[in-house]
């Protein structure tokens, strides 16, 4: 079985932001990074990008993946940070997504843009770390293999439905920011204005790929220097 590549924790499910829906989950890739199974960088999708999702839409990410194994049709999704740091040169292809405005996010990513690594789907979801975009919008090869838990028969090869990029492993937060403290400075930015009154985190939970505001951004990078609330 080769090394985990990027496997992406999906649109999370209907009851909250860390119960995994049917779209967007990660599988192991048999492909080199910023590879895809039959076609390279596409520019149609970065058309389709602005498209889809306008000009300028966000220079910061969350990136939703799943650190505990799980089997879906008998490939583990498993994929954390620490999986990501030991990829040769730290950096993977973030393939699976199979959410339409997930995907409209990836295509609207441009080089050089940071997000944060979320953990999903585990015993405590938060935010462990932070990677950057190396490569834009390509075909997700995985949409294209019949063996792979994401693929996708009405997908054709000279239209592909479903893109990807390659995220390079940045750093570690200082300390691991969990859902539950988000949430507690959620609800009170709701009643105060703060930051994060509008992130969608809890505002589109299903979302596996999900934008942040400058001012989000700063606001959870700040958050490493305090304890807890």
């Amino acid at each position: 079985m080769p090394k985990p590549r990027k496997r992406l924790a999906g649109a999370a499910g209907p009851t909250g932001p860390d119960n995994k829906g049917p779209a967007g989950k990660r599988t192991k890739t048999k492909n080199p990074v910023g590879t895809s199974a039959t076609l390279g960088n596409s520019s149609p999708e970065k058309t389709s990008a602005s498209k889809n999702c306008g000009k300028n839409l966000s220079s910061y990410w969350l990136m939703k993946s799943e650190p505990e194994s799980r089997l879906e049709k008998g490939v583990d999704v498993k994929f954390s940070i620490e999986d990501l740091k030991a990829q040769p040169k730290q950096t993977a292809c973030w393939d699976g997504v199979r959410n339409y405005q997930a995907r409209n996010f990836l295509r609207a990513m441009q080089l050089g843009q940071e997000a944060f690594f979320y953990h999903s789907n585990c015993k405590e979801p938060g935010i462990a770390g932070l990677v950057k975009i190396v490569k834009e919008a390509y075909p997700d090869h995985t949409q294209f293999e019949k063996n792979n838990p994401h693929y996708d028969p009405s997908s054709k090869e000279d239209n592909p439905k479903w893109s990807m990029v390659d995220v390079q492993f940045v750093r570690m937060m200082k300390r691991y920011i969990t859902l539950a403290e988000l949430k507690t400075h959620y609800q009170a930015h709701k009643t105060t204005g703060g930051p994060l009154k509008n992130m969608a985190l809890f505002t589109r939970q299903r979302l596996s790929i999900q934008p942040l505001t400058r001012e989000e951004f700063d606001f959870i990078l700040s958050l490493e220097e305090k304890e807890p609330s």
